[in-house]
């Protein structure tokens, strides 16, 4: 019943945060143009993608091994920026432990990757039904906005006792324009869909709030903002990983975990607003943690 809608969308979500970045943020703030470089290249690679799909028919598109090379380059890349920065700290945060911050040094660059990547795709994954991708990722930016913010004013920080990142509060702008364009794209993106984002989407916006997770200080709580996302990506682990133990027997009717409540008959704006419920929900528990230790 979709066939024929228009997709990569996520072209139009691009643009948008590019314009409203470059009108609007500090352009002499490096944190500015590693974010700009995340996006902006993760969207031509789902660009390529799309395109061999799309345009030349080709059914699987990049090779899972291409498309995997260059997400971990360029978040290789964007690591070892963050590393080079002086006023970058290597610390992890853990949420909810506010004096408990372990020093990865140089392995931080590897951990920049994996939340990078991982989020990249996790987002990929939920991009399933109308509106199912773009609503959380545009909660996750608006709070995102908010722990930005607070790391980047020095006063706050410290009130909150959490990291201080010293000119993190421009990624604020960066995260409203993100959410700003996510809200746009969700007037056409809604059910039943005008347009859909494709992997030119799906890839970059993971990818960006993967980005803004490592340079706020926030990273280990990706998993609870995006929690979505995350038990999306683990319902196709453990299904494969069932699968092919059980030589043929499954968890779930069909992953990703969307995909099974629609064949338990949940019809699919049901299926939709449930998870965008669970969305808020995780990220206002997220915020929690700014006071809660």
């Amino acid at each position: 019943s979709k066939a024929g809608t228009p997709t990569m969308g996520g072209v139009l979500i691009l643009l948008s945060i590019l314009v409203s970045t470059l009108l609007w943020a500090n352009l002499t703030n490096a944190y500015i143009w590693i974010v700009l470089l995340i996006v902006t290249g993760y969207g031509c690679i789902g660009f390529v993608d799309d395109y061999l799909m799309l345009i030349k028919k080709q059914n699987q598109g990049l090779s899972a091994k291409t498309k995997f090379f260059a997400q971990a380059a360029l978040a290789l890349l964007a690591g070892f920026l963050l590393y080079l920065n002086p006023d970058f700290d290597t610390r992890v945060t853990l949420p909810f432990f506010k004096h408990i911050s372990p020093d990865l040094g140089l392995g931080y660059i590897v951990f920049a990757v994996l939340v990078i990547v991982g989020t990249s795709n996790a987002v990929n994954l939920t991009d399933g039904l109308d509106g199912l991708a773009i609503g959380p990722v545009t909660i996750a930016a608006t709070t995102y906005m908010i722990f930005a913010y607070v790391a980047g004013h020095a006063r706050i920080a410290e009130y909150l006792q959490i990291t201080p990142v010293a000119g993190c509060g421009e990624i604020a702008v960066y995260c409203g324009a993100l959410a700003g364009a996510g809200l746009g794209f969700l007037w056409f993106n809604a059910y039943p869909a005008q347009v859909f984002m494709g992997d030119v989407g799906s890839l970059s916006l993971g990818a960006a709030l993967g980005a803004v997770a490592v340079i706020t200080k926030q990273e280990i709580l990706l998993v609870l903002v995006g929690g979505l996302f995350v038990v999306e990506t683990l319902s196709v682990i453990f299904q494969v990983g069932f699968f092919k133990l059980t030589h043929g027997r499954r968890i779930f009717k069909m992953a990703p975990l969307h995909h099974h409540f629609e064949l338990k008959g949940w019809p699919e704006p049901k299926v939709i607003v449930r998870f965008w419920i669970i969305a808020i929900a995780l990220a206002l528990v997220a915020l929690s943690t700014l006071k809660l230790r």
